[in-house]
């Protein structure tokens, strides 16, 4: 029997707007009628209980709609996706902090939630006070926290301040007591949404590593972060959720491409660019335009046998001795695969080729370069795209650049029956010499 089980799921809020600020001229008439239907508006929420909204107009937003899955029981989910597509709504729904509007939740278990800093903690009782107060508000016996308690305390390492009042921590100690709470108290159901990026990497680290025992210990786990790599690591399945609807749930891995590969193409202009425009250039060289060829066409997917080209628009905008442009292919996950700048050959700049340094003159250029076939392994990749300067440091930079290389032909699985292991993809040689046999 699954632990959750979600089945058409929706949420949607009452958003305000004032129109009156954007109309440039309001006739007396107008502005009283406007009055007379807001009131009107307002009167009758007050009444029936609904939220006072703010504005002469107010429009329906659903920050979920519509949303279905099942979480298996010590199953760890992660939930994915961009800001505002619903992830944070839809586990304060889960948790019992908002109502849906529509839609059905079965939870089998008790549920823990860590979604902001200081959920579920009184400010004014100390750190020792709160954490039997969440013990109980979880259902646990006094008996039950005091046999967790030096561990909770040992994790969260705020052991000199237990006796203080929680609003006079800062905000990583009370994240750090929240989570070894939550983690501690043997809840069925462990709800987590990126309050964790408060931390400093080493408890983050930790957090993981508890997040993963919890799940060993058959658990369920339910994980919100933008870190893919965490995702991918910690969770068995995802849910990309995308304009508060949920593509259909799958592998973490396969949802982390996904989404990525959502990132990318919406970046994307319609020839195929990854550029933007600036009207009032800052740095003394900009990146203006990114472009990944296929043969001769912009493209975001690459066979392994044949050579990206990658095209590089920029602008000198002050002058500047000893200017570089570079760029740096990463996993998808952000693991550094290699550099290149074009520093690496020699020479100055000329023909409308960089090869060296960039000219201090002011003015526009592009830069071509190639990655060779059979360089990456089939998988998703990531593009950062920079210009700096030697003493300057970092001068501009293009990131959340995504492509893919795939296999057309059966190079990448042959002999094996399924592709090679590994980011790069190296043909090297081999010599086999017959030799007599040994006994």
């Amino acid at each position: 029997m699954p632990a959750i089980t979600v089945e058409n799921l929706s949420k949607s809020y009452v958003v305000g707007h004032n129109t009156a600020q954007t109309e440039r001229y309001t006739a007396l008439r107008d502005v009283l009628a406007r009055n007379a239907r807001n009131l009107a508006r307002k009167t009758r929420d007050m009444v029936h209980g609904r939220a006072i909204v703010q504005g002469d107009e107010v429009e329906e937003f659903w920050a979920l709609k519509d949303v279905s899955f099942e979480v298996k029981r010590g199953e760890t989910l992660g939930i994915i996706g961009r800001n505002g597509a619903g992830k944070s709504t839809l586990l304060k729904v889960l948790s019992r902090i908002t109502e849906p509007t529509k839609g059905r939740i079965t939870i089998r278990g008790r549920v823990a939630s860590l979604l902001e800093v200081g959920t579920g903690f009184h400010p004014e009782l100390t750190g020792r006070e709160n954490m039997f107060l969440n013990g109980a508000i979880l259902g646990m016996t006094r008996a039950e926290i005091r046999r967790r308690f030096d561990e909770i305390v040992a994790f969260a390492e705020v052991e000199r301040f237990l006796d203080t009042p929680v609003k006079r921590y800062s905000s990583g100690m009370y994240v750090r007591l929240a989570f070894a709470v939550a983690a501690h108290l043997e809840p069925e159901i462990l709800v987590v949404d990126e309050v964790l990026a408060v931390g400093d990497a080493q408890f983050q680290k930790k957090c993981l590593g508890k997040m993963g025992d919890v799940a060993k210990e058959g658990r369920t786990v339910l994980f919100v972060s933008h870190n893919m790599e965490a995702v991918t690591n910690l969770c068995q399945s995802a849910i990309l959720l995308t304009q508060g609807r949920n593509q259909e749930k799958g592998e973490a891995k396969g949802a982390v491409y996904n989404y990525l590969s959502t990132l990318s193409l919406s970046s994307l202009t319609s020839n195929g660019q990854f550029c933007r425009e600036r009207t009032k250039p800052e740095a003394a060289i900009i990146i203006t335009r990114v472009m990944l060829v296929d043969g001769d066409a912009p493209g975001v997917r690459f066979d392994l046998s044949k050579e990206i080209r990658l095209r590089i628009s920029y602008q000198v905008c002050k002058p500047v001795r000893g200017g570089f442009l570079g760029f740096q292919v990463k996993t998808v996950l952000g693991l550094p695969i290699f550099t290149s700048t074009n520093a690496d050959v020699a020479g100055a700049l000329g023909d409308n080729v960089v090869s060296g340094e960039l000219d201090a003159v002011v003015h526009y250029g592009e830069a071509d370069v190639k990655i060779p076939a059979y360089q990456l392994n089939v998988g998703a990749y990531e593009l950062h795209v920079a210009a700096f300067a030697p003493g300057r440091g970092l001068l501009d930079l293009m990131a959340d650049i995504f492509f893919d290389v795939y296999d057309s032909g059966s190079f990448a699985s042959y002999p094996f029956t399924s592709a090679r292991q590994g980011v790069v993809l190296l043909r090297t040689p081999w010599i086999i010499h017959k030799t007599k046999r040994i006994d």
